[in-house]
């Protein structure tokens, strides 16, 4: 048996399933009666990780970001990796709401996993590693 084990804890998403969701969300709002000449859009920055929806008013909104989470869920990626901001009013009448797409585990969910690893009081070290 090896002197120590080790296991990481790792948060990342798959930006190419991300992309084919979104590919595939465009087409159902293209192809759907409710959108039609409607000025909603779905637009993915993959440098950023983050996702801008723009839509006609909130209700749409609302609408694209359901077709949205389906098509997550259906790919595959979990919906708890996105960060929804807020809906706020865009040019022309239209809303937009920026969603961040969760990469990694930020500094303070790491050391209360830290902590919590250490108020267990079992024999384990836990460490957070800047990668």
């Amino acid at each position: 048996m090896a002197d120590s084990s080790s296991f990481d804890i790792v948060s990342e998403v798959n930006l190419q399933e991300v992309d084919n969701a979104i590919n595939q969300a465009r087409k159902e709002i293209a192809q759907r009666y409710d959108f039609k000449g409607s000025r909603s859009s779905i637009e993915l920055n993959q440098k950023e990780k983050m996702i801008t929806l723009v839509s006609d008013d909130d209700y749409k909104l609302k609408s694209v970001v359901d077709i949205l989470q389906n098509k997550l869920i259906k790919r595959s990626v979990p919906i708890k990796a996105l960060d929804y901001g807020v809906v706020d009013p865009a040019a022309s009448g239209t809303v937009r709401q920026i969603i961040r797409l969760r990469v990694g585990i930020d500094k303070e969910n790491a050391k209360m996993l830290v902590k919590m690893v250490k108020d267990t009081r079992l024999k384990v070290q836990a460490q957070i590693m800047d990668d």
